[in-house]
């Protein structure tokens, strides 16, 4: 049976659909000898390079699903390679012996806060695609008072270069002198979509932090460039939102390594009774 190139790479791990539709667009990606096209598919016995390197189709079935959440710190880029800035999300990330950790979103250079990182490109492509509505809630701090009216433009949506811009939901959560904190939620993922649509209202954002995605919370106890790894109750709560299904998982029952000490369950310093006996 076939699949498109792009399925097949990004469940490999090799980059979300996005990536690996770029790198056929320039001719990265040759399939038995010939240069890959868009649409193309391919099976288990086809012969796939990525930049003149074999990629290995029967590893296929042993991927592993994994996601973790990470807690960005500002000044932290999410680009693997720049030279203008040294510190990369993906330098605290863990170490993959297979496949490569594909960034769900961004977060702007200025913007700390939950991001996600995926082992499966399919998933990652669902969880940023427009078309499945994914939430995504900021707190953000605002210097001076936001009057009603700018609230009620925010809600209704700001007209912009690449279309309306617009949160779904703005929650007061209260400050102390000029500084005041709002929860806004949205279910797009354009460029520094939050900031441009204060900036719209003449409102200033003097601190932004992404504190969901989907249906994860930031927890408070995870410390930030830090990270740990989602239980599968969790993934499965992403795997329903996308519509994707668990038994695409691997079967492979390795506990995952966690650094949220908030996931290890703790014993109990009470001893169960024994079950009376019925006799």
């Amino acid at each position: 049976m076939s699949e498109r190139i792009q399925k097949v790479l990004s469940r490999l791990g090799m980059g979300s659909r996005r990536q690996i539709e770029a790198w056929i667009r320039a001719g990265k990606i040759t399939i038995n000898k010939q240069t890959a096209q868009l649409g193309d598919r391919i099976s288990k016995g086809d012969r796939v390079y990525l930049n003149g390197k074999s990629v290995d189709l029967s590893r296929l079935a042993q991927v592993k699903r994994r996601v973790i959440a990470y807690y960005k710190n500002e000044g932290e880029i999410c680009s693997r390679d720049d030279p203008e800035h040294k510190d990369s999300v993906f330098d605290h990330l863990p170490k993959l012996e297979n496949g490569r950790w594909i960034a769900i979103g961004r977060l702007d250079l200025n913007t700390c806060g939950l991001m996600l990182f995926t082992t499966d490109g399919e998933l990652a492509n669902r969880l940023m695609h427009p078309s499945f509505e994914i939430e995504r809630e900021y707190a953000a701090r605002v210097l001076g008072e936001v009057p009603p009216e700018a609230l009620d433009n925010m809600l209704k949506g700001v007209e912009a270069e690449d279309g309306v811009l617009k949160f779904d939901q703005i929650r007061d959560a209260g400050g102390t002198g000029a500084n005041h904190w709002y929860h806004v939620i949205l279910h797009q993922g354009r460029y520094r979509e939050v900031r441009r649509l204060w900036e719209s209202q003449g409102i200033k954002v003097s601190r932004l932090k992404r504190v969901r995605y989907g249906s994860i919370i930031l927890p408070r106890s995870l410390k930030l460039g830090k990270w740990y790894e989602l239980e599968q109750s969790q993934i499965k709560e992403l795997l329903d939102l996308t519509g994707l299904k668990p038994e695409m998982q691997s079967r492979d029952k390795q506990k995952p390594v966690s650094k949220y000490p908030g996931l290890r369950k703790k014993k109990s310093p009470y001893k169960k009774r024994p079950r009376p006996s019925r006799s």
